[in-house]
């Protein structure tokens, strides 16, 4: 990592080199290469995993009436996540976001100790998990009640492998390479003050309509 870091004479990080003089596109050009290959083992669990997926949707689509084992639904969200987390996800990342371990963090650029402090990877993904999943065990059973359960199913799992999990991971990926400013900052500074300024406008005002959607649903 040092050779993406600037540090003052106290030895204090202060900046990132340019990723061009730092041979960034170097450690970059032959990543294929150095892609592992699934063994046959690997490929025998993915098959189970999406044949097991397809026969809890399956048994979710067919099941007649309100009476259905919820250990289906548990199947069919845990299979469909892990070959989202596994095959889209990982698309994702080499396609569009390419990280290199390489790059310095804004908490590793600008480590003040306060803003700005390098944290186990482990407390971050619970500090994320909490901030985008409270609202889901809420929402969940009164979607199902309102339209069933399998177009609700459908909605949040689907949703959140092709809408929620994309769009969190990217805005986490812009704010990354933005020294850690929120949308709102980064829309200020792409497109223009109007635009930072009704960004975080809009952030607001969906922030407490979560808010009063979560209340109502608490008292009701």
């Amino acid at each position: 990592e040092e050779l993406f870091l600037l540090r003052n004479k106290q030895g204090k990080i202060v900046g990132i080199k340019d990723l061009k003089q730092a041979n960034f596109q170097e450690t970059m050009k032959d990543w294929k290469k150095h892609l592992p290959k699934p063994s046959l083992l690997s490929i025998i669990i993915w098959v189970a995993v999406a044949l097991l997926g397809g026969l809890a949707w399956s048994l979710i689509a067919l099941a007649q009436g309100e009476t259905i084992n919820a250990i289906w639904f548990v199947i069919a969200a845990v299979c469909s996540y892990l070959i989202g987390y596994r095959f889209y996800a990982l698309y994702i990342q080499r396609k569009i976001m390419r990280p290199n371990d390489l790059r310095a963090t804004p908490s590793e650029s600008h480590n003040d100790g306060k803003e700005f402090d390098p944290t186990n990877r482990v407390v971050l993904f619970g500090h994320h998990f909490a901030s985008i999943a409270g609202a889901g065990p809420l929402v969940g059973p009164v979607l199902a009640a309102q339209m069933g359960y399998l177009p609700g199913t459908i909605w949040i799992i689907f949703g959140v492998i092709f809408a929620g999990g994309v769009q969190d991971m990217l805005v986490l990926w812009y704010s990354h390479r933005r020294r850690a400013k929120s949308i709102g900052a980064m829309a200020h500074d792409e497109v223009g003050r109007f635009a930072g300024g009704l960004t975080s406008f809009i952030v607001f005002i969906m922030t407490m309509i979560v808010l009063a959607v979560l209340a109502l649903i608490c008292v009701t």
